[in-house]
């Protein structure tokens, strides 16, 4: 993985990090030996995808990845969707596809990123600091190394917290699991609401389920209801785990011991964001998801971050 620089159909650069292509069997023991969706487009590979090194801010209706910047917040999921893809063909917002993949790698090589989860600093490593600003954001990658995917500087910086960050092609419906399979939501796709692209994931006719139980949250097929959260590692089932809900980091793929947490409701159209915010200590994280509100929430910990890849042509 290298940084790149990646300029728009305005002319102007962003600062991108190649993630060339791998398998699950690569990142999950025991995965399966397919390619990662994040790097199938339409039912055909791309041998490469790139995310913005850095949350990104918005200038002249366009997102972009760059230093030392206060990333751009308050903005609706519709809002961060258009502002990628108004770079060009092949521009998106980054997708819970890539952004699954980049966590199961730092998972694998043991490269978990620290961030700005703990008002500037690491909760965990609290001599680790960013340059602050409104006396708890960090200004982009001015963290440690160790605050990147790789814990270099060639790494993708600040997935662990900052400010929450929008991803596409995830949604729940009434507490239903939906997705746009593979990597298409990388494409100009509709990701509305009464989109027909949105699919369940289903097995043997039943689709798959967030719901509240004793523990706070769970995996089911039956009914969902009410709205909770838990640990990401201890996140319960009352059926067996389809290899995709682990592939997409919908549901740990082992047992080890994740801080992050993970909340879902089980009342109407869910939009997901992840990694966390710059107060939510050991709860943020790569793994970190929330599932809780609508698509049209702004807020001010509530972040985004553009991808690019070569749409194939088919």
């Amino acid at each position: 993985m290298n940084t790149t620089v990646i300029f728009d159909n305005s002319g102007k650069p962003g600062m991108m990090v190649r993630v060339p292509k791998f398998k699950y069997s690569d990142v999950i023991s025991g995965g399966r030996e397919v390619t990662c969706s994040a790097f199938i487009i339409d039912g055909v590979e791309v041998p490469e995808i790139f995310i913005s090194k850095f949350q990104n801010i918005i200038v002249n209706g366009k997102a972009y990845s760059l230093p030392f910047q206060k990333p751009t917040v308050s903005l609706t999921f519709d809002q961060a969707k258009e502002a990628c893809e108004s770079k060009g063909k092949g521009w998106h917002l980054i997708t819970n596809a890539e952004w699954a993949a980049i966590a199961l790698w730092c998972k694998k090589n043991g490269t978990l990123p620290r961030g700005n989860n703990y008002g500037g600093s690491d909760y965990s490593h609290r001599d680790e600091k960013g340059i602050c600003f409104d006396d708890c954001k960090v200004l982009t990658g001015s963290g440690p190394d160790t605050w990147s995917h790789d814990h270099t500087p060639d790494g993708i910086f600040d997935l662990n917290g900052n400010v929450w960050e929008w991803v596409g092609g995830l949604r729940l419906l009434d507490g239903e699991i939906q997705i746009i399979p593979d990597n298409n939501a990388a494409k100009h796709i509709d990701q509305s609401k009464t989109s027909h692209e949105w699919q369940p994931i289903k097995v043997d006719g039943k689709t798959f389920k967030y719901t509240e139980d004793e523990n706070g949250l769970k995996v089911t097929t039956e009914k969902p209801e009410g709205w909770n959260g838990c640990k990401f590692s201890n996140l319960g089932a009352d059926v067996e785990i389809p290899d995709v809900l682990k592939e997409l980091a919908l549901y740990p793929s082992d047992n080890a011991d994740l801080t992050e947490y993970i909340f879902a409701d089980a009342d109407g159209e869910r939009l997901p964001y992840r990694g966390g915010n710059w107060g939510y200590g050991s709860s943020a994280g790569v793994f970190s998801l929330f599932l809780y509100n609508p698509r049209s929430i702004v807020n001010t910990n509530i972040g985004f971050r553009s991808a690019f890849v070569q749409i194939p042509e088919i």
